[in-house]
């Protein structure tokens, strides 16, 4: 794929959408080792709101990136888990993603906090 391509294909704008909500990624995460109740979902992440949570788990959802299971229990029993198109996203250019921020992170924050200190 060429650079002309990313500027012109709505597909690659659909899906570098999907790293513009911060938590997205990180309830991926979170459900890589296997599917959890929200519950346990939101003690993994820790920090998160449960709006926020609520949000992104509606948006994962939409994109065909996890899946919901109700099971049909006395209390109802609801859990997610990464859908075979969000593992596939989460194996590769997720993993590759954070891969580069454990390399270069350091660098990055290094920038972002001299131009901090640079007047405009």
């Amino acid at each position: 794929m060429d650079q002309d391509e990313f500027l012109a294909d709505c597909r690659v704008r659909a899906v570098t959408d999907l790293f513009v909500h911060t938590w997205d990624p990180v309830v991926m995460a979170a459900l890589a080792s296997g599917p959890l109740r929200r519950r346990d979902l939101r003690l993994t992440i820790g920090g998160i709101r449960d709006k926020v949570l609520t949000d992104a788990l509606h948006r994962l959802l939409a994109n065909g990136l996890i899946d919901r299971r109700a099971h049909a229990e006395a209390p109802p029993r609801v859990e997610y888990a990464l859908s075979g198109l969000g593992r596939s996203l989460f194996d590769g250019p997720i993993q590759a993603l954070g891969q580069w921020a454990l390399e270069h992170g350091d660098q990055l924050l290094d920038a972002q906090e001299r131009s901090a200190m640079t007047p405009s």
